[in-house]
């Protein structure tokens, strides 16, 4: 348990109405989107920038581990409280400190909504790109800590494309600020880039300035039903090769189009549907037409079944309706979903999903692959009952086997979702001990006493 001495240096420091160590509020921030649970020993709710450093001064003294935390809504363990640390939660930081929309710009705590930037944006002509999953809910902090992308990276990039400098606070408690307000600057090291991703370990990040783009004036999205997995893929292929960029693509398997026919949003797919691609452009109204006529050509080749284009607002949500219900879908299939978000290269997809197919029938599992093929992005869930010994067994032996070839293929172990805890024990594959030891030396000039999210990112 925290000791006194430091419960009260932290009551002293962010009031006693922003600390709270019982067992209720402990049990709430107890874990994240993964299944593991770890009670914290205490809770902080700091409000500004200064409460931020205050909590972090009085942790370096008492060497109390700190666990920071944004809507809970990562599945990777990344806010899985360490034992006998405090969580912080940026929860009550989410004003909007500037927007400028001439300098296409704004400023925001790490408790913002990550729509309600965009929303912010779009009422200036503007919009935020970023547009992870978990966008209604999940807070631009989380999002910084785990670099978040979402369908419109493959056209318009990832969350660190878009920090043009941070505020934050060291392990020692100390503040420093990186980056500047331009798109262009190169005034010492690139300390942003590097913060960006890096999971809440060398930093806590308290204010982030964040580029904007001049919002696309009109959507339009492509629908494209496939006889098979390697000719959908062979399709995503194609598509990234010719000149019209789509502003999203988007990959579901069979197992996934099985997994939304309950809900009755794959009801009009032709017979014989075994891959799904979701295809969109953005653009002017007059070239949007032209754009669509590309990439209907990129993608007709062997097993296109038909391709079903929409220009409408309400015609473009019916079609990505099916890609909406997928996440909650597929966790109907079993308890418990183990969910990986690896990429390798787009040429070798078709042969990373025969792979995972191959896998799934060795291991006797089912395993549900989409995500944003564009990218070579993968999310492969491996739907498993924890109560089952044997299968938990055999999920761990594909896993293994998974990730081993993900990085045969030339790909990396996430994408999207970040190390956590849960895949660093796969880092030393990626990562060679050189370079491991360079990122620890890096960890240590930010955090000497190792307080700031530990058992992350690293492996013991």
């Amino acid at each position: 348990m925290l000791p006194k001495r430091a419960l009260a240096a932290f009551r002293s420091a962010l009031g006693a109405d922003r600390v709270f160590d019982d067992a209720a509020t402990r049990a709430l921030y107890a874990s994240d989107e993964t299944p593991r649970r770890v009670d914290p020993d205490a809770v902080l709710f700091p409000a500004s920038h200064d409460q931020v450093a205050a909590l972090m001064r009085v942790a370096f003294e008492h060497r109390v581990a700190v666990t920071p935390r944004g809507a809970g809504s990562g599945n990777v363990g990344g806010a899985l409280p360490a034992p006998g640390s405090v969580v912080v939660s940026f929860e009550c930081m989410r004003r909007v400190l500037e927007f400028n929309p001439v300098d296409r710009l704004v400023v925001v705590e790490p408790g913002v909504v990550t729509r309600d930037i965009d929303h912010l944006a779009r009422e200036a002509g503007l919009f935020y790109p970023p547009d992870p999953g978990s966008g209604d809910y999940c807070r631009i902090g989380g999002n910084l800590a785990m670099n978040a992308a979402g369908p419109r990276a493959v056209k318009y990039g990832v969350t660190r494309d878009y920090a043009l400098g941070l505020r934050a606070v060291t392990g020692r408690g100390e503040e420093i600020r990186t980056g500047c307000r331009t798109t262009k600057g190169v005034t010492g090291y690139d300390l942003t880039r590097l913060l960006v991703g890096s999971g809440g370990t060398l930093a806590l990040i308290t204010e982030a300035t964040l580029k904007l783009l001049p919002a696309p004036e009109s959507v339009a999205t492509l629908r494209v039903c496939f006889a098979d997995t390697r000719t959908a893929l062979d399709a995503v292929a194609r598509v990234m090769r010719q000149a019209v960029m789509p502003s999203a693509l988007e990959f579901m398997d069979q197992r996934a189009i099985d997994a939304i026919r309950p809900t009755g949003t794959a009801d009009d797919l032709p017979v014989g549907t075994r891959a799904l691609l979701m295809v969109e452009a953005d653009g002017t109204a007059a070239e949007l037409p032209r754009q669509i006529a590309a990439l209907e050509a990129a993608l007709d080749g062997p097993g296109l079944l038909e391709a079903k284009s929409g220009f409408e607002r309400d015609a473009i949500a019916r079609l990505w309706a099916a890609r909406k219900s997928l996440s909650h879908a597929v966790k109907q299939i079993a308890p418990l979903k183990i969910n990986e978000d690896v990429v390798v290269p787009v040429s070798r997809l078709a042969d990373f999903v025969d792979f995972l197919d191959h896998t799934a029938r060795a291991q006797r599992l089912a395993v549900v692959s989409f995500g944003h093929a564009g990218n070579g992005n993968l999310h492969v869930n491996l739907m498993v009952h924890p109560d089952d010994a044997d299968e938990m067994a055999r999920a761990q032996r594909a896993l293994e086997a998974i990730m081993q070839q993900v990085l045969a293929l030339g790909g990396t172990l996430s994408g999207e979702h970040g190390i956590g805890t849960e895949k660093r024990r796969f880092v030393p594959q990626e990562i060679d001990a050189v370079t491991l030891e360079l990122m620890r030396a890096i960890k240590r000039q930010f955090d000497p006493h190792g307080l700031l999210n530990p058992g992350k990112i690293f492996p013991d």
